[in-house]
Parts: structure tokens; C-alpha cells; sequence
């Protein structure tokens, strides 16, 4: 196995070094850039993570008020690609299908014939990676300019070789969000709001409220989201911490708690329910844009560093995070509305129930008002104060009745139990 990463590394190696001696372009400085002829932009961000894509929707937004009259348009990911829909910034998407399977002819007829739309300007946003597929996106769009990072330079190479523009890379701690705007800052482009950004309808928003109104949500009380779920396991928050948060803030404040998880999460979701003291508010894994339509309904958002925390500060919802190994400096939302939570261990499971309860008070103001006789109870990870038994079949029943607007099944067996002892 060892032989075939060598042959493979060393392939990889002749053939960007074949492409530096085939596609080299001479550097420009960025003064000679004559903006005025700027007409079409095109944006390749193409590494396949959701948080990284809405981290650089501030480069969209600076583009857009830099360039007012220009026609944008931004490669996107095709699991998250409707996250752009409704932008204001952007006036087209071009959509990367993730696997060589998925692409049809014709998919690829129709990609081809947006990308040679004759782009005056192709910017590629390698920060946390580079990728060869985007530079030669980049490449054959035709742009007459390519603005890029100097940074991450391929094996082999003097430099990154497909830019004609490229952008100084600044050593040290930095936000990845200022690592995006950097690139185009090379340019003499740039924002004051650094917010990550996604447009959601009014529709959008209403028929969230009216699902989670049917499963019984009172906008009255305080209403505590919580996404239980990370694709790392070490980034994720203890469940027993998710449930002991849950319990202590239905008993001091009488919130309601509506529970989120990850397609690939329903264990966690039962493993919640099986140790819970009361029957949260449940919405099952969704597309992107109706799971942040149902996070706008919420007044915060309890969650794990992951690419929902994103979702959620792009949607503009309140929402503390528990960071582990990875440094909330670099990668948290930036804005007073997102808290990060990260103990000196980088450990998830040093963060305690009363930290985010603290933190939480602050986010949600006035409506964490503790009830009269509610003295913090005591609540321990170990304990389990009813016992659901929440099997496959009734996580699945209970969902289908909330997705349907009906009650649930054990709420309806309650009250025919009611109803035959009277």
C-alpha cells in the first residue's frame, strides 16, 4: 500500500509540475487591473465543507458592493448549493457534483456552457486547502484574470502558477473569514460586515413556525434549540450534557427545547430522548434551507463546532457553540450574537451545564426569567428521571406524527387512558 501512495504522490507531482510548465501565467500587479472592464465574476470555492463555503460568503458580498453592476457567479458544492438561493449577492450558481457517478452528459454539457460564459475575472478561495479541480475550473472559464493566494503551494511548484494575481498570505493566528477577504483585498476589494450570509423567505420562515406551532411550540416561553450532532466525534458535547442542559432548562425557566441531529445521528437523537425528563419539540435531519428556516424560529442555538453552527449564524440565529480541538479564534461566527465555549483542555466534555446556562442568560435576555420556586435543582449526568424507552419504531413513529402536524402517539395513548377512567 505504501508503494502505490509513492507511485500516486509521485504521478501527482509530474503532472502539476507538466502544468506549471504548460499553464504558467505571468504576474500582474493589481493597479494594472482595470476595474472598469470587470463585467463578469466568477467565485470558485469548492472545498466540500458547508462551514468553510458560508465563511467566505463575506468575499460575495464584498464583490457585490464593490461591483454593483456586475454579473456574479460562484462555483458551489451540490449538497449545499441551495444555500445561495435567494442571495442578493450572487446571479448565478454553477453546480459541482461531488462524485464522477452523479455527473451526467448532460450535467456536464450544461456546467461546460456556464463556465466558457466569458468571465473576466475568476477568484479561487484556497484557505484551508488547494485544489488542483478549482485552479483548472479557474483556468478554462476563459478569465482574463485569476486572483488567488499565494499560499498552499502544490508539491513540486516555484508557486501557484495559475494566478496572474496573487494574494499575499499573513503568517499567524487569523479568522478564516479575514483568510477569504484577504485574496480579493489584493484587488482593493473589501466589506465592513464580515457576517456570514444566507437569504431565507418570509415563506420559508412561516411554514417552520407553523410545523413547530403544530408539534406544539409556544413562542412565549423561551425557545432553546440544540443540535446535538458533529461529523468529529471530538467535537461533539457530551449527550448527557445536551440532555442535563435540556432538563435544567425546562425546570428553572420553562423553555421549550426543539432537538436537531445530523442524517447520520439518530442514535444520538435516542440516546437524548431515552434519558430526558420531558418530550422536546423534534426536527428530523432536513435539506439545509428548512433546517434554518426551523433554526429561526428558535430565540438561541445550542450546537457543536460543525457546519450547522454556520448554517445558523448565516440565517442571523443567536447560538452558543462548544468548541474542543479546534480554536473558536479561526473559526467561530464572527459577531456579538455567537458565544464560543472552549475549556483550556480543548476537551468538549470540560465545558460544563452551568457555563452554558450562564452564557445562555446573557444571549436570550429578558426571557430567561427563572420561575418563582425553581433554586437550580440539582441534575447529574447519571441520573434518568423517567424512562422513555424510545425504540427505532417509536423515534420514527413520534417524528411521522410531528411531520404530519398530529400529537404524539404517546401523548394520544395518554389521553384515551384519561378518557376511559372517566
Amino acid at each position: 500500500m505504501e508503494i502505490w501512495n509513492r507511485i500516486e504522490q509521485s504521478f501527482k507531482r509530474r503532472f502539476i509540475a507538466y502544468l506549471e510548465r504548460k499553464f504558467a501565467r505571468d504576474v500582474l500587479l493589481p493597479q494594472l487591473l482595470n476595474i472598469k472592464h470587470v463585467r463578469r465574476i466568477l467565485v470558485i470555492r469548492q472545498h466540500d465543507q458547508l462551514g468553510d463555503f458560508l465563511l467566505a460568503t463575506p468575499v460575495l458580498r464584498a464583490l457585490r458592493e464593490n461591483f454593483p453592476e456586475a454579473h456574479i457567479g460562484v462555483v458551489v458544492r451540490e449538497y449545499f448549493a441551495d444555500v445561495v438561493l435567494e442571495n442578493p449577492h450572487i446571479d448565478e450558481r454553477l453546480v459541482f457534483k461531488e462524485h464522477g457517478t452523479r455527473w451526467t452528459v448532460r450535467d456536464l454539457r450544461a456546467f461546460w456552457r456556464q463556465l466558457k460564459k466569458g468571465w473576466d475575472m475568476a477568484i479561487v478561495l484556497n484557505t484551508v486547502s488547494h485544489s488542483v479541480t478549482s485552479d483548472l475550473l479557474a483556468h478554462f472559464s476563459g478569465a482574463k484574470f485569476i486572483v488567488g493566494s499565494e499560499h498552499k503551494i502544490f508539491p513540486g511548484c516555484s508557486r501557484n502558477f495559475f494566478y496572474n494575481l496573487v494574494a499575499p498570505f499573513w503568517e499567524g493566528e487569523r479568522h478564516q473569514t479575514e483568510r477569504n477577504l484577504d485574496i480579493v483585498r489584493h484587488i482593493g476589494v473589501d466589506t465592513d460586515d464580515h457576517s456570514e450570509f444566507m437569504q431565507l423567505t418570509q415563506d420559508e420562515k412561516i411554514e417552520a413556525l407553523q410545523v413547530l406551532e403544530n408539534a406544539g411550540l409556544q413562542i412565549d416561553a423561551p425557545v432553546i434549540g440544540m443540535h446535538i450532532g458533529a461529523g468529529k466525534v471530538a467535537n461533539r458535547w457530551p449527550i448527557t450534557y445536551f440532555r442535563e442542559l435540556a432538563d435544567s432548562l425546562r425546570q428553572r425557566y420553562d423553555a421549550q427545547i426543539i432537538l436537531f441531529w445530523g442524517p447520520k445521528e439518530k442514535l444520538l437523537s435516542q440516546s437524548f430522548l431515552e434519558q430526558a425528563s420531558f418530550k422536546p419539540i423534534l426536527v428530523p435531519p432536513g435539506d439545509l434551507r428548512n433546517i434554518a428556516a426551523h433554526f429561526s424560529q428558535c430565540d438561541v442555538l445550542v450546537c457543536n463546532d460543525t457546519g450547522v453552527m454556520h448554517l445558523a449564524a448565516a440565517a442571523h440565529v443567536p447560538l452558543l457553540a462548544i468548541f474542543g480541538p479546534t480554536d473558536p479564534n479561526e473559526w467561530k461566527p464572527i459577531g456579538d450574537r455567537f458565544v464560543a465555549l472552549r475549556d483550556a483542555s480543548q476537551k468538549t466534555e470540560d465545558v460544563s451545564v452551568e457555563q452554558v446556562l450562564h452564557e445562555l442568560q446573557a444571549l436570550v435576555g429578558e426571557k430567561m426569567v427563572q420561575k418563582e420556586g425553581a433554586d437550580a435543582p440539582e441534575t447529574h449526568v447519571q441520573d434518568v428521571v423517567e424512562d422513555l424507552d424510545v425504540s427505532d419504531a417509536e423515534l420514527d413513529s413520534y417524528i411521522s406524527a410531528l411531520e404530519t402536524g398530529k400529537r404524539n402517539p404517546r401523548e394520544d395513548a395518554a389521553a384515551e387512558r384519561e378518557g376511559s377512567d372517566d
